[in-house]
């Protein structure tokens, strides 16, 4: 592995993690970047590069932050060859692998190629004369009344937020399937929201045609937690209040 690119959280601490990155790339002669407006306020040591060039010149895109920021790095490395080792900073995301003294060690197995590949699906639609590629996340869907659905199933999961019609269950399509959803004329213009952050807008009578894009992006997974455990410590799912069976050996 010769260069690692940093996708930091705008506001979390990420000093004690990026001294990691920087610690071990200096020990095993790799080059480290980083977005030029998110490093400068660390006054780090990685090479400042444009958010395309650190998709393009990296072998392996860290996410410093939660699930938002590794959302945003597997946009940046989407269409590329650079897969996504996501890190916990405080708080613990669906999608994160390592907490922050574990990232040394991660970054070892990883050029050793000790890991595995968890391909990501996204979604394709075209807002404001721009293609937007989401790839979404179990917390999002969970907090508006969605199942929790294994990263190994590949569907388009629709879940209504907060509606106010009398059906307001989810749907689970197929990924061949296209999606198209109308404004209706009497509506008002609306945002729309691609992973957290407000990508354009659409206006009454228009139509959003969504498709899926299987592989889009890839999260390092190094076999150290599965999905359920870390949906378990996200959500503090408690084990059953009854006592676990114990098997007693009688000596004679």
């Amino acid at each position: 592995m010769h260069s690692v690119g940093m996708v930091l959280h705008p506001q979390r601490d990420s000093a004690e993690a990026v001294a990691a990155v920087l610690g071990w790339a200096d020990r095993n002669g790799a080059t480290v970047y980083g977005i030029g407006n998110e490093i400068s306020r660390l006054n780090c040591a990685a090479t400042p590069v444009t958010a395309n060039e650190l998709g393009e010149r990296s072998d392996l895109l860290v996410s410093l932050g939660g699930d938002g920021t590794m959302l945003r790095a597997m946009r940046l490395a989407d269409g590329r060859h650079a897969p996504v080792l996501g890190v916990n900073l405080g708080k613990l995301g669906f999608l994160a692998e390592v907490d922050v003294p574990d990232l040394p060690a991660a970054l070892s197995a990883i050029d050793a190629r000790d890991f595995t590949i968890e391909p990501r699906l996204a979604v394709d639609s075209m807002v404001a004369g721009q293609r937007v590629t989401p790839t979404g996340s179990t917390a999002y869907s969970f907090s508006a009344g969605g199942p929790i659905v294994s990263p190994s199933v590949e569907a388009l999961l629709v879940t209504p937020a907060a509606p106010h019609s009398a059906y307001n269950r989810g749907l689970v399509l197929s990924v061949t399937d296209t999606v198209s959803l109308q404004v209706l004329p009497g509506s008002g213009r609306l945002a729309v929201e691609v992973d957290g952050a407000v990508a354009g807008y659409v206006s009454p009578g228009e139509y959003l045609d969504i498709t899926s894009r299987p592989a889009a992006a890839r999260v390092v997974r190094l076999g150290r937690t599965t999905f359920y455990q870390r949906a378990r410590r996200k959500l503090r799912i408690a084990d059953s209040a009854e006592l676990p069976s114990v098997a007693y050996q009688v000596l004679y």
